[in-house]
């Protein structure tokens, strides 16, 4: 059975935590994928200890930094502070016992060389693969952001297939403006899907507005759910409570939550 999601309201945090435990959700926290944050001492351990006072729901994941972040970087400096990046958000999430930290893929879609994708997968596979290891209590999901095609994602995927706590955050969403021929997205990487990101659009643009309120086919993502994906961990990745509020009622109303 899914395990549903919900952004918290650091500033609201009372409501936010009513709802989840309404509807028996979990949290995503998205207070430290800033740079500003991670490296605001100060701010970090109050948001952390703050949230460590409250009774939040048993199952936590986080989103890990992703500005500018190039693990796979042909330049030493940028792929050095980009580690740091990851291993300062994985630092947090430990403190913070969430289940599991979401990361981007950040390759530019439209360098198809051959050089260029070998280095992504090559890269990451090692990186990815100590963070994994280093971090053996939490999960780790690499998520579609700008991807076209599902191809590179799935490709790294399937390297990292003997490492357990590793997966594919598919974000729903991105594929529909980005990646248009959904059929094909899932076909690819369905098999390494332990996690998604929902939320709608125009088709065109990440809008991230409530579900419903945009032109994605709901009624398809159910078929795919239903097929794939019941046993993934699944953010209504919308930020505010009347959106969070539309978008559980729309998931009921066709029979997914």
């Amino acid at each position: 059975m899914s395990k549903f999601l919900i952004i918290p309201e650091f500033d609201n945090i009372e409501e936010s935590i009513s709802l989840a435990n309404k509807y028996n959700l979990g949290f995503e926290y998205n207070d430290f994928f800033t740079p500003n944050m991670l490296d605001d001492e100060a701010s970090l351990e109050a948001r952390i200890n703050a949230y460590k006072k409250l009774n939040l729901p048993d199952y936590c994941t986080m989103h890990g930094d992703f500005f500018d972040v190039l693990v796979f970087s042909d330049d030493r400096l940028i792929r050095k502070a980009s580690e740091k990046r990851v291993y300062q958000s994985m630092e947090v999430a430990k403190r913070l016992g969430v289940k599991g930290v979401i990361f981007h893929t950040n390759h530019t879609s439209f360098i198809k060389t051959e050089t260029y994708c070998n280095n992504f997968i090559e890269s990451n596979y090692i990186f990815w693969k100590r963070v994994c290891y280093d971090y053996p209590e939490m999960e780790v999901y690499m998520e579609n952001m700008f991807d076209t095609e599902p191809e590179l994602l799935a490709r790294l995927a399937n390297s990292m297939s003997e490492v357990n706590n590793f997966g594919v955050c598919l974000d729903y969403a991105h594929a529909s403006a980005f990646g248009k021929d959904m059929p094909h997205w899932i076909e690819m990487l369905a098999p390494y899907v332990k996690h998604l990101h929902i939320n709608d659009n125009d088709l065109k643009d990440d809008l991230h507005l409530a579900i419903g309120d945009g032109n994605i086919d709901w009624l398809e993502f159910k078929k795919y759910y239903e097929q794939y994906f019941t046993e993934c961990s699944i953010l209504i990745e919308v930020n505010g409570l009347e959106k969070q509020r539309k978008s559980i009622n729309y998931l009921q109303k066709i029979g997914i939550l």
